[in-house]
């Protein structure tokens, strides 16, 4: 089964979804599933892009409208998880997934499902401790506070994933475990992305969340983003009880620009006699039932139970009479429901609405499969006033953000964990780690430096393509184990990726942007990885077969410290 791997799609579906088109062409494969790993940006209209925590300059309807409103339709299957610039009011509004569009499915906060007998989970959002033991309290409309919060992790999802039992194949999240760095290879991520390098030596990027799940899970492959750089790892875990050591293919990737490693397709071995389409998975369902009642919607602290002595039960496991259980209510069928349907009204180019306000509804999806389960809508708990604490009560317009944006306003009880990894670094948007210049990518400006360091931390750190020494092959470096290298490569057993630049388009990218030699163009003539190109490639009156993609949005994403650098 071929499955396509996109980093931070940030909107831009019919360009992803035009690449893997041209890709099936090129290489003669079908590609059956794409995962998306973060900042899909589900913006349906105006109202939406209030709810998305970037600068209001560069809020963009981007495409994604075009697939809720029936336009058109995702030509391939589409999973995703939601990462830290999300249309969050229409995610809140599927907590445990859902149908975005026809044929795209949100994984919820967290979430597992089954395709073609392949288990997939994920976790969206990224790590903040000073919001992990929290409920999910916020509700539309935000305040400059909880427009950010409502993206952070919390603790009760990290519980749930921790009581799967059952192996999983793939898991997806935004932010990178923390620590996974230190087992691919660390240097080559510094050269792209210097200004991590002190919470890579301090061991403090990353989400110790996900770190946490990596070790609990073990899947066989983990996706991310979220930094906007592709690194491989590979991680050998060390044995429980009496089983294999298993093994986790670690790959995050690039956001969709021009020259950029945004793409991997992945051969997984699919399982005879499952399912076409997608299916939930009792295992998940069954600690859902088990931990409702576990959930809060209030901004309160809240620590999940422990074998500490303290609370009559700790484990939620499931059983197999609670899968049993979970079969019967839902009658014997595992498909998940073709359920779709419109929230809202659908953005209308012709028919714009500036003033438009955020929406706050419940998803019939939603209210269904809480019905059939017996579980709580908590999106609309928290509408309904949640005891006085659905909404979160704090400033509403007088309190002051600091220059990453963040309130500085939310202070609470010690986190479980000692600290925010946030706090360590500085690199200044920790929410969204690089600060890069979308103009001089889309101008040509590629002599420069990968990275432009500034001696004032307050500063942006701006990048740029990048000196690209990509080989043909996905190479993985060794594990921190004791395995031989030679046992480790079978291990792997990953085929090159399987899309590819068309030779004219990397060439010249290479011969516009890097400056190397003759030699050096040579061998990038071998290099298969997926660079959208900005402009038309090849000579006007060429008859290159290349698809002719141009970037439409030159300015999304970039941070509050980027309108500094402007001037």
């Amino acid at each position: 089964m071929k499955i396509a791997v996109e980093g931070c799609c940030h909107g831009e579906l019919d360009k992803i979804y035009e690449t893997i088109a041209y890709l099936e062409k090129k290489e003669g494969v079908k590609v059956d599933l794409l995962l998306c790993c973060g900042d899909f940006q589900a913006v349906r209209n105006e109202g939406d892009m209030k709810c998305m925590a970037v600068p209001a300059k560069y809020r963009m309807m981007q495409t994604f409208y075009k697939y809720y409103s029936g336009e058109k339709k995702a030509p391939v299957l589409t999973i995703f998880i939601g990462g830290n610039h999300e249309a969050s009011n229409h995610l809140q509004e599927l907590p445990y997934g859902g149908w975005v569009a026809p044929n795209i499915y949100y994984l919820g906060y967290a979430g597992v499902i089954r395709y073609r007998g392949i288990r997939i989970g994920g976790l969206s959002g990224i790590f903040k401790s000073h919001d992990y033991r929290r409920g999910h309290h916020e509700f539309p409309p935000y305040n400059p506070d909880t427009l950010r919060s409502v993206y952070h992790i919390r603790n009760i999802e990290v519980f749930k994933l921790k009581q799967i039992q059952m192996p999983i194949d793939i898991f997806m999240s935004h932010d990178w475990p923390r620590g996974i760095y230190h087992y691919g290879s660390t240097g080559e991520l510094l050269r792209k992305k210097k200004f991590l390098r002190q919470e890579v030596e301090s061991n403090s990027l990353g989400s110790p969340a996900a770190e946490e799940l990596l070790a609990h899970l073990q899947p066989s492959y983990w996706f991310s983003a979220h930094l906007h750089v592709k690194f491989a790892a590979i991680m050998q875990h060390p044995p429980k009880s009496n089983a294999a050591p298993r093994v986790t293919k670690f790959l995050s990737l690039d956001k969709c620009l021009p020259y950029r490693e945004f793409l991997q397709i992945v051969d997984v071995p699919e399982r005879p006699g499952s399912s076409e389409g997608l299916e939930y998975d009792p295992e998940w369902l069954a600690i859902l039932k088990a931990t409702n009642s576990l959930q809060r919607i209030t901004p309160h602290p809240w620590n999940p139970p422990e074998n500490n002595g303290l609370h009559e039960r700790w484990d939620f496991s499931a059983s197999e009479a609670d899968m049993m259980q979970v079969m019967e209510d839902l009658s014997g069928e595992l498909a998940i429901p073709d359920n779709f349907c419109q929230t809202v009204t659908p953005y209308e180019p012709n028919k714009p609405q500036h003033h438009a306000t955020p929406s706050c509804n419940t998803n019939p999806q939603t209210t269904e499969l809480c019905a059939t389960l017996g579980l709580t809508d908590i999106y609309a708990q928290a509408g309904q006033g949640g005891d006085g604490f659905g909404r979160a009560q704090g400033n509403t317009g007088g309190e002051e953000d600091d220059e990453d944006g963040n309130s500085l306003g939310s202070v609470d009880e010690p986190s479980e964990y000692p600290s925010d990894t946030s706090g360590l670094s500085n690199s200044f948007n920790p929410d969204e780690i690089t600060i890069e210049d979308e103009w001089e990518e889309e101008e040509g400006e590629k002599g420069k430096d990968d990275v432009k360091d500034r001696s004032n931390s307050n500063a942006a750190v701006k990048g740029h393509v990048g000196e690209i020494h990509t080989p043909s092959r996905m190479v993985l470096p060794d594990p921190k184990s004791d395995t031989s290298p030679t046992h480790l490569s079978h291990i792997l057993n990953l085929p090159p990726p399987s899309h590819s630049t068309p030779t004219v388009a990397r060439c010249q990218s290479v011969a516009e942007g890097e400056g190397h030699s003759e030699g050096d163009d040579e061998d990038a003539t071998a290099v298969r990885i997926l660079k959208r190109t900005s402009d038309e490639t090849g000579d006007a009156g060429s008859k290159t077969t290349t698809p002719r993609i141009k970037r439409r949005n030159q300015v999304i994403y970039t941070t509050v410290e980027d309108e500094e650098s402007e001037d």
